[in-house]
């Protein structure tokens, strides 16, 4: 074919150049753009943002709500004049008004995010109303036939296909079928694609980058809190241990990626809803095989009791046919953590924000976590206190316009034990510590156990640093009424230690409480801080003003 049409182009050149030249452009518009396929960065970098609106909840493992920047190092040859250029891989994430492409002779034209993907769906829905081969056997002679067939309907519900028979649905005989296609179509890609069209003046090679920001990633920092002894001065010296945790939701691997992470809030508009990928498995609707007496139509029961519309069955019954079972394939588990390199990654600044970047290259695998070292302090300082708050303002409860009554009654909880420590180099720490999980362990002779769970948020170099466990019930505060009028009301507060050792507590009070011996200010509130003896009690009164909020 192509020797005819050198032999024609030739035949019009010598007879008319000006018939040669409008042939040559009518074929090629009857061909495209040449299509020029890059599958595979050649370097990667990946910058991955936390979903700001998280919280202290944990990363969602069936895709992650933060957001990542990547950019891609490409190399390819292009034609001279119009081509399109497929980049295949891209982040299934991916949002394509971000996309941004350099290093071309001419610059991008127009761009495109195509969602259709290699797969049984994606094969159907790009084979619709063309012919297809359809395997079968033959339900008489138990033989397998291949006929050609018309793919009618689909993919989304079921499959229709006609053949020499008329139209049946696909694979819905209760017997093996298949169908085969001619090729794959050539916008038919087995990653998710970008595609792009650009012009060159003449054949070349290049390197370009791609950079796009992609939905389906997030990160976050887990610590590892081991508790050491108390020293004389009742301060304590334990470890500090920090995984960088980054989580990849979508269905693409990274492989060999210069991986960041970014801490702090950037100011993030709302993006475009990413587009889906058109691809997977086939949902096949068929009819039931039974016949329709093997259908039952109502309950039966066995003990031939009446059902719900009246029926009476006997005592004796086949047993009842199962339920229909629900085939679904479940995703990749997230639940295997990686955990690569013993370097710690490097904090960098990035403006007011932070920056952590791992020192060598690492794999992001598609629908995985992985954990790379982010900190490591062996002696940080901090105090363990022992925190509760009234539970009420102080305020009595008693009928407008009457005289007030004692209604009130003891009323006790169990304090929150804290660590506390300042993130200063002195005591250990001075560095920034990204908002995360936290899990605290405590020394026995088994060796650390877990003794709890918590968060922190972000603190800068200077901070308070408060990790709160759980409640315990060896410290318990009792509140018992003492005294009441219209101006104040007096409470007795006793916290009663039944541990072997002394605790220090701190008991938050109305802001309303009167400064006495034992309370003292606090920002806008009024404390009570006191060292409890072991196995003994700490009291004290205080009086609570109410001529002002509590």
């Amino acid at each position: 074919m192509m020797r005819l049409i050198l032999l024609a182009l030739a035949f019009c050149a010598a007879a008319a150049p000006a018939a040669a030249q409008d042939l040559l452009r009518q074929l090629e518009a009857e061909t495209g753009p040449a299509i020029v396929v890059s599958d595979t960065p050649e370097a990667v970098n990946i910058a991955i943002y936390r979903d700001p609106y998280r919280g202290d909840d944990p990363i969602d493992r069936e895709w992650p709500t933060g957001y990542a920047l990547i950019t891609e190092t490409r190399t390819i040859t292009i034609p001279a004049g119009e081509s399109v250029i497929r980049f295949e891989g891209v982040s299934e994430g991916m949002f394509p008004e971000t996309a941004i492409v350099t290093g071309l002779p001419k610059g991008v034209t127009e761009k495109n995010r195509d969602g259709r993907l290699l797969s049984p769906y994606g094969l159907v829905d790009a084979y619709l109303k063309r012919r297809v081969k359809l395997t079968r056997t033959n339900t008489a002679t138990g033989q397998s036939t291949t006929d050609d067939a018309l793919i009618t309907a689909g993919p989304a519900g079921g499959v229709i296909v006609q053949t020499s028979a008329g139209f049946e649905a696909y694979q819905c005989t209760g017997l093996p079928e298949r169908m085969s296609y001619g090729g794959v179509p050539s916008n038919l890609s087995a990653k998710p694609t970008l595609s792009i069209i650009t012009e060159s003046d003449v054949a070349t090679t290049v390197t370009v980058q791609l950079t796009y920001m992609a939905a389906g990633f997030d990160w976050q920092a887990n610590y590892i809190f081991e508790t050491g002894p108390k020293g004389k001065d009742g301060v304590s010296t334990g470890s500090l241990f920090a995984w960088m945790t980054v989580a990849n939701g979508g269905k693409q691997s990274f492989d060999n990626a210069y991986l960041m992470a970014i801490a702090g809030e950037p100011n993030k508009e709302e993006n475009a809803d990413p587009p889906e990928d058109a691809g997977g498995a086939l949902s096949l609707n068929c009819w039931p095989q039974q016949r329709t007496d093997q259908v039952p139509y109502r309950q039966t029961w066995a003990d031939g009791s009446i059902d719900a519309y009246g029926g009476y069955y006997p005592a004796v019954m086949p047993a009842p046919m199962a339920a229909p079972v629900e085939m679904r394939m479940e995703a990749a588990s997230y639940d295997s953590v990686v955990v690569t390199g013993s370097r710690i990654a490097e904090q960098e600044d990035l403006g007011d924000l932070k920056l952590y970047r791992v020192p060598e290259r690492v794999t992001v695998n598609a629908q995985g976590q992985k954990q790379v070292a982010l900190m490591v302090q062996d002696e940080v300082r901090y105090r363990r206190l022992y925190t509760g708050a009234m539970r009420r303002s102080g305020r009595w409860d008693y009928p407008r316009g009457a005289e007030p009554v004692y209604t009130g009654t003891e009323r006790t909880s169990y304090l929150d034990w804290q660590i506390r420590g300042l993130n200063e180099k002195r005591d250990g720490l001075g560095l920034p510590l990204p908002s995360g999980q936290v899990a605290i362990y405590e020394g026995s002779r088994f060796g650390p156990l877990l003794a709890g769970e918590s968060s922190l948020t972000d603190r800068a170099i200077g901070d308070d640093v408060e990790i709160t466990g759980e409640s315990s019930a060896d410290v318990v505060l009792t509140e018992t009424p003492v005294k009441s009028d219209k101006k104040r009301h007096t409470w007795t507060l006793t916290v009663t230690n039944a541990r072997a050792e002394d605790v220090e507590i701190e008991i938050l009070l109305p802001s309303t409480t009167e400064i006495s011996k034992g309370v003292t200010r606090k920002k806008s509130k009024r404390v009570w801080r006191a060292v409890v003896p072991a196995n003994g009690k700490a009291s004290i009164t205080i009086t609570i003003r109410m001529d002002g909020q509590s």
